[in-house]
């Protein structure tokens, strides 16, 4: 690092950090007041018990730090530093509650990082007899990751460029974290309710009970995937599996869509490339899986419709649902579905993965260096997407996070297969839980040993904030030297 640039670094300031850390306790207390008092309209007092104390726990910590003297402006380590903290103590807490289900911490743990963030892997053999306060708590913990991760997107963008733009924010939003984020707040919180709204309604008119419509809708819409039935979506008709996985799609897609598109009644460029985007590789990796489960898995005609399409878009939502076991694939099928999984949807939605956009972003630079072999020397022409020029900081920050992504998977999947698991079955359920998935080929369980629990754990939380957040959190700058003066 040159000397300019250590000289300008600012440390986090630990009064804005715990400020707005406290603020966060605030708000997620009022979250945990929902299944708070689902547990007690279904009777289970023990669960009961166990969130209001996490609700006081929290209460106490916020209310304390919320009163530090607020500052003008938030530095963009310190936000993603936040958004860091708050996806760690999250489950960290959420843990408590799960464990009154018969489950230790680290799997109650295992569970409330697999619901937050919006992953849907579980270490449980049978959700039989689970009580619906343990059903309900998983799957509003997806509904409001999901929504989390949309909201404090912007405090994750890295620079300027097609990605910020994409979450429907101009200049001064992009350089003001708090005001910024309360007001790409007020734009997604409306489209998410709408979302969840139409979604709970469709799924009760196509045949399912109240219980199932709301947990089913929180978990397709966060692209989340916790199902409250060990069958997943083969229980349901075809029109039941067919909404819910339009579900998936719509939360696959830059949510802000919906919000410009209601108020100026078109969306931009960047917003009808993301969708036409996401439908498209959906629709190659069908075509993909139908030709292999035909020729390699040996399936009929009926059942390659019926499931893959099913699983290909629950692969590229990174929702995670499924009507068929995953074991069951073959080796193709698996390969497809991988590859799928961790490029994930688009940028400013719920979903997973390293984000398809920035997949075409490095597709437009290789093509340009292609293309200029076929030019004069002195020709120029340079990187565009979606009738836009890139920017060069944007290209970086791509390349790097498809990188840092198959760095983690990499690093991960060597200590399965040196723990004795299949490569590629390793491989399947790492990319899984890096992209935030959910689709398991039968590692993820109860019997799995507790280090490779946390190697997932880790994934999971990783692949959620897009690895450089939990950069930031470990690199010492962050935390030493000299720091701007809070006014």
């Amino acid at each position: 690092m040159s000397k300019q640039a250590t000289e300008l670094r600012y440390a986090v300031r630990f009064r804005v950090v715990l400020k707005y850390l406290g603020q966060l306790c605030l708000v997620l207390a009022a979250l945990t007041l929902v299944p708070l008092v689902m547990s007690v309209i279904f009777g289970d007092t023990h669960i009961s018990l166990r969130y209001g104390i996490v609700i006081g726990g929290l209460v106490a910590l916020g209310s304390g730090l919320a009163r530090l003297p607020t500052p003008t402006s938030v530095q963009a380590n310190e936000g993603m530093v936040l958004v860091a903290l708050m996806f760690l103590l999250t489950p960290l807490v959420m843990a408590y509650p799960m464990m009154s289900s018969g489950l230790s911490y680290l799997d109650a743990f295992f569970e409330s990082v697999s619901g937050v963030t919006t992953t849907g892997l579980s270490t449980l053999a049978t959700l039989d007899g689970a009580p619906s306060s343990f059903l309900f708590g998983r799957a509003w913990m997806q509904w409001y990751g999901g929504l989390g991760i949309v909201v404090l997107s912007l405090a994750l963008v890295i620079q300027p460029g097609l990605l910020a733009k994409n979450l429907a924010v101009n200049e001064t939003e992009a350089e003001d974290l708090v005001g910024g984020t309360k007001a790409h707040t007020q734009r997604v919180l409306n489209v998410y309710v709408a979302l969840t709204v139409i979604g709970i309604t469709g799924s009760m008119l196509v045949g399912l009970g109240l219980f199932d419509a709301v947990l089913y809708t929180f978990a397709a819409v966060s692209t989340g995937g916790f199902a409250p039935h060990d069958d997943s979506l083969a229980r349901f008709g075809w029109p039941a599996q067919t909404w819910i996985t339009l579900l998936c799609l719509a939360g696959a897609v830059p949510l802000t869509m919906y919000h410009r598109m209601f108020r100026k009644k078109k969306g931009t460029r960047v917003d009808v490339f993301q969708l036409w985007a996401v439908v498209l590789a959906a629709a190659v990796v069908t075509l993909l899986l139908g030709a292999s489960m035909r020729m390699r898995g040996g399936l009929s005609w009926m059942q390659v419709f019926h499931m893959a399409p099913q699983l290909a878009v629950s692969a590229q939502s990174t929702a995670g649902f499924s009507s068929m076991s995953c074991s069951q694939l073959d080796p193709d099928s698996k390969l497809a579905v991988i590859f799928s999984m961790i490029v994930g949807g688009g940028a400013g939605s719920t979903a997973g993965g390293f984000k398809l956009l920035r997949l075409l972003i490095a597709a437009s630079v290789f093509r340009l260096i292609i293309v200029r072999t076929c030019l004069p020397r002195h020709a120029v022409i340079e990187p565009r997407l979606a009738g836009r020029r890139l920017q060069g900081d944007e290209i970086q920050e791509a390349l790097l996070l498809i990188f840092l992504y198959v760095a983690v998977v990499a690093v991960s999947w060597l200590q399965f297969v040196a723990s004795g698991y299949d490569p590629l079955d390793s491989l399947f359920e790492v990319v899984s839980a890096t992209g935030t998935v959910g689709l398991s080929v039968g590692i993820t369980s109860a019997d799995l040993p507790a280090p490779l629990k946390g190697v997932l754990c880790a994934d999971m939380l990783m692949g959620r904030l897009e690895i450089i957040a939990w950069l930031v959190m470990l690199f010492p700058g962050t935390w030493f030297g000299k720091r701007m003066e809070t006014k």
